[in-house]
């Protein structure tokens, strides 16, 4: 049905999906972990499966601010074998990288905020989206804290044990706190989620009644610690992984016949792309554990990371459909679930809107 790709064809019977073990990685996945890139993939979409890695790799977010490539690596390798592992990984080692640097905040400090420490065996998310008519209250009561109000985009909130959630401590600041989504008085939508993409990582608001919550880091100290920017890197490596999983798909058809012109093309266009989003990725870690990445300038690398592998993915699925045809759409359930699951991920990045805030840092430092 589609000429010049690399697959034209629809094949006659369901292509089955390559095998799970561990592999040394090569071409595209050259960079990744094989053991990893093979669990993410056997896992698939086995939510309780993925809370268990998510689990098992507790120790990774440690990595992050001394050996930061790691748990870039990590990130990156699970994204290439399951977009589904990733989302469910991501944000807990997010949640869990942000206890630890509250930690380190008040050991530097002295600080009266006592940072919670992760009980074993507890599975988190971050919670710190806004939305119009939504609005979540911190009050504090004889030492105590609770929550009252509702949340936005609370991914896996009817699964995972436990949440770093923002809320408002008075009309202009905001504090991220640590909470028990067992508790009573947390209530999850039920609004329909349809997404086609990710279709298994469920994210709805939230609904809390008078929640207990134990401050991490004081007021404003969130958004303004240094490694606020360093999660986004993280999802921004996902996104790669997925990428380089998906531009993999093109170079191994490549082998199964001889590429003519128009199909070297597409690997030119995909090797140049994916190569310029690895050395942003590097470039990235080797800051942040050097100490170049705080503040304005962490925030101004971290953008610039997210930019440059958000453009990746875009391309990518663009030149793999060009390239693949229908087919692998239609018959590899593998193939057309990665590209769904990277088609709606790739969408937290806000595209022009982001681009335009690189564009207004620039301008604030020649000023």
């Amino acid at each position: 049905m589609a000429e010049g790709g690399v697959v034209a064809e629809f094949p006659n019977e369901p292509r089955q999906s390559a095998p799970v073990e561990p592999q040394e990685p090569s071409g595209f996945l050259g960079w990744s972990d094989p053991t990893l890139v093979a669990l993410a993939r056997s896992v698939g979409t086995d939510l309780d499966a993925a809370l268990e890695v998510a689990r098992s790799l507790s120790p990774v977010a440690g990595a992050l601010g001394g050996a930061t490539w790691s748990w870039v690596r990590t990130l990156a390798s699970l994204g290439a074998g399951d977009l589904t592992v990733a989302r469910v990984v991501e944000p807990h080692l997010d949640a869990l990288a942000i206890l630890d640097q509250a930690a380190q905040h008040d050991r530097a400090t002295d600080d009266s905020w006592p940072s919670p420490v992760p009980t074993r065996g507890s599975t988190w998310g971050v919670y710190a989206a806004h939305a119009p008519g939504q609005h979540l209250q911190a009050v504090a009561c004889g030492g105590e804290w609770a929550l009252t109000g509702s949340k936005p985009w609370c991914s896996l909130a009817d699964r995972v044990s436990h949440a770093v959630i923002t809320a408002h401590v008075d009309e202009h600041r905001r504090q991220a706190f640590a909470v028990d989504l067992g508790h009573a008085g947390v209530r999850v939508s039920e609004d329909p989620w349809v997404a086609r993409g990710l279709a298994h990582v469920r994210s709805t608001s939230i609904t809390l009644t008078d929640v207990p919550a134990t401050p991490v880091g004081p007021p404003q100290w969130y958004l303004e610690r240094p490694g606020f920017a360093w999660g986004g890197i993280g999802v921004a490596a996902v996104w790669f992984g997925a990428a380089c999983a998906l531009a993999q798909s093109v170079l191994d058809s490549a082998h199964r016949r001889d590429p003519d012109q128009l199909a070297l093309t597409h690997l030119g266009r995909l090797d140049t792309a994916l190569h310029t989003t690895l050395l942003s990725l590097r470039d990235a870690a080797e800051r942040i554990d050097a100490g170049e990445a705080r503040g304005s300038v962490g925030e101004l690398l971290a953008a610039r990371v997210r930019a440059t592998s958000a453009a990746t993915a875009e391309l990518v699925l663009a030149e793999t459909g060009r390239a693949l045809g229908p087919g692998p759409l239609t018959s590899d359930e593998e193939h057309a679930r990665r590209v769904a699951d990277l088609t709606v991920y790739v969408r937290q990045h806000h595209g022009e809107r982001d681009l335009a805030r690189i564009g207004a840092q620039r301008v604030r430092e020649q000023r």
